[in-house]
């Protein structure tokens, strides 16, 4: 069965930085391209960045710049780097096949002081 099931979460310092990973199991993960979303409390589940392949990615306006994605389709894995995180950056991060997305896994809290 699909499973994808996030890390790296944690609580950090305004400024600061976090390495998001996502181990994708149960489906061709090669084949798909991948996003990583956010939802923040009160708030709606939002796509922040999705990858094709290589260097095929795209960024929502407010972590371009900040954020980057890749994958290795070798680990069947999915990483987002967030540099340079504010507080509006406190959220549930997850992963997902970025059409026709799976069941959510548990995801993993972000947290940012100011």
């Amino acid at each position: 069965q699909v499973q994808l099931v996030e890390s790296g979460g944690g609580l950090v310092q305004a400024g600061g930085s976090l390495r998001l990973s996502c181990a994708a199991s149960g489906f061709i993960f090669s084949n798909y391209a991948m996003g990583w979303y956010r939802q923040a409390p009160g708030k709606q589940r939002e796509l922040l960045a999705h990858i094709i392949s290589g260097d095929s990615t795209n960024y929502a306006g407010s972590v371009k710049g900040r954020f980057t994605i890749s994958r290795d389709n070798a680990k069947n894995t999915v990483h987002l780097q967030m540099n340079s995180l504010k507080p509006e950056d406190t959220a549930v991060y997850y992963c997902n096949r970025l059409i026709s997305p799976y069941p959510w896994g548990q995801g993993t809290q972000v947290t940012v002081s100011s």
